[in-house]
């Protein structure tokens, strides 16, 4: 390659630039939502437009072939495995609400426990719904039913301790298999 050829390719890209760099730069900030990746991916996209040039590849649109590459890249920006560090994370201000996951866990051991009180027999069933799930306090219970608190009281007892046996046994069966 003769020096006025380099300088003809020099001068194309360099015009190439002036006139796409900052188009380039908005179509990679739309597309990835991360400004130095994106001037990083128009840098690539320029020098992969250099040295198809400088193989002797003819390029007949240069806006198109700059896009073209460019997306290209943006592709498989896309595509690769991201690895996101907790260190990065937190400098980004994410921090981890351990909240949730009591709230979570909460939620879940109170699925577990639903399903248990449906396996109580149904008079302690009733009691142990309308106090623990309903919220009612002996007082209401008693006038809803008709039954003293003594006798609530008594029948709230033993459904809680057949459903923590009930609990003791499932946790036994998971534990064991």
């Amino acid at each position: 390659m003769t020096s006025n050829q380099k300088y003809k390719l020099e001068s194309m890209i360099t015009l190439a630039y002036r006139e796409y760099y900052e188009s380039l730069v908005a179509r990679a900030l739309f597309r990835l939502n991360d400004r130095i990746l994106g001037e990083d991916l128009v840098q690539t996209t320029f020098m992969k437009a250099w040295n198809y040039l400088i193989k002797k590849g003819r390029i007949e649109n240069m806006k198109a072939f700059l896009y073209h590459v460019l997306n290209n890249l943006i592709i498989d920006e896309y595509r690769k495995h991201k690895t996101v560090s907790l260190d990065i994370l937190l400098e980004k201000g994410f921090e981890p609400d351990t909240e949730d996951y009591e709230k979570l866990f909460n939620f879940l051991d109170g699925e577990k426990t639903m399903a248990l009180i449906s396996r109580l027999p149904e008079r302690h069933r009733e009691i142990i719904n309308m106090r623990y799930v309903q919220g009612l306090s002996l007082a209401e219970i008693s006038a809803l039913t008709g039954k003293s608190t003594n006798c609530l009281a008594v029948k709230t007892y033993r459904g809680l301790h057949m459903l923590k046996k009930l609990c003791a046994g499932q946790e036994a069966t998971l534990l064991s298999s």
